[in-house]
């Protein structure tokens, strides 16, 4: 799937189309990749001035107040940790990221839907290791029918994956707009330059 079909499922705010801040945890690591964690220049400064986080990188564009001046943060850090849940919430959302917004039947993208391995119809449940993304027009090849009723197989077996498998997994799908003063915190484990 390209990265401009699975950027479809995620909201962009008007606020953060101009000089996002790129928010990491206290470890130095982006709260989430995919959805990227992004903070509206204006939460970050408001967060600066609580002494939640620290300005770490800085657009060139300026802020005004009548009595002061400040640079856009471009990356904030929190100054408390953030202790990430151990399994993510079931959403759609997070279905899709897990199976890589592709049909978990004939692997194509774009429109997406989901689907009960085992059918509902049939007792099966809404749950991580029984519903799959599914593109409509396999979704309806099924229907409320076993897959070897209907002799379709699965792409990989549906699981329950870990905050951490879904971090690795939006890492595969970097957004739209990266500015430089954020590659450092999101790919470090490319390839330094000499």
């Amino acid at each position: 799937m390209t990265n401009q079909s699975a950027t479809q499922f995620v909201r962009s705010p008007g606020k953060l189309r101009e000089h996002p801040a790129l928010v990491l945890n206290a470890d130095y690591r982006p709260l989430s990749y995919f959805p990227l964690s992004l903070w509206p220049w204006q939460e970050a400064i408001k967060a600066s001035f609580l002494n939640r986080v620290q300005i770490i990188a800085e657009y060139d564009e300026v802020a005004h107040s009548p009595s002061m001046e400040m640079r856009l943060p471009s990356v904030v850090v929190l100054k408390e940790y953030v202790r990430p849940a151990p399994y993510p919430a079931f959403t759609r959302f997070n279905l899709f990221l897990r199976d890589g917004f592709s049909c978990q039947y004939c692997g194509t993208g774009g429109d997406m839907t989901f689907d009960h391995v085992i059918p509902r119809s049939r007792g099966g449940r809404t749950t991580w290791d029984n519903v799959v993304a599914s593109c409509s027009r396999c979704n309806l090849a099924k229907s409320n029918k076993t897959l070897k009723q209907v002799g379709m197989h699965l792409r990989q077996k549906p699981f329950r994956p870990s905050a951490e498998k879904l971090q690795n997994i939006g890492r595969k799908f970097p957004p739209n707009y990266l500015h430089e003063s954020w590659m450092d915190f999101l790919y470090w484990d490319a390839e330094l330059e000499e």
